[in-house]
């Protein structure tokens, strides 16, 4: 397996080193670590116009949701516009889906 973590999320080629079922996983731990002592039940998850976005989106959902956490699809939107949405209402937590400058068939969460 290639390095799929580093300081901008995780990255890799959409469907082949960034799966649905990583990104499920990844939603079901990122749901329990931030479940733990926090006020708000809510995450909200946005993306940008790859094609894989709808694909890891709903997988990552699905993760969070199986662990009873409330996700809002927020559809396209830019990253920071998901920053300060989760801090004005105070969600549990912000994501994009999002692999940035890097060529159209990756994708990052």
């Amino acid at each position: 397996m290639t390095r799929l973590f580093g300081t901008d999320g995780i990255r890799g080629v959409a469907n082949a080193d960034l799966t649905p079922d990583l990104a499920y996983k990844v939603g079901r731990a990122g749901a329990y670590i931030l479940g733990n002592g926090n006020e708000s039940n809510t995450i909200i998850i946005a993306k940008d116009t790859r094609h894989s976005g709808d694909l890891l989106l709903t997988a990552l959902a699905s993760g969070m949701m199986s662990m009873g956490v409330d996700v809002i699809d927020l559809g396209v939107l830019p990253t920071p516009a998901v920053a300060y949405l989760t801090k004005k209402h105070n969600f549990m937590a912000g994501v994009v889906i999002s692999a940035s400058h890097n060529p159209f068939e990756y994708n990052g969460i």
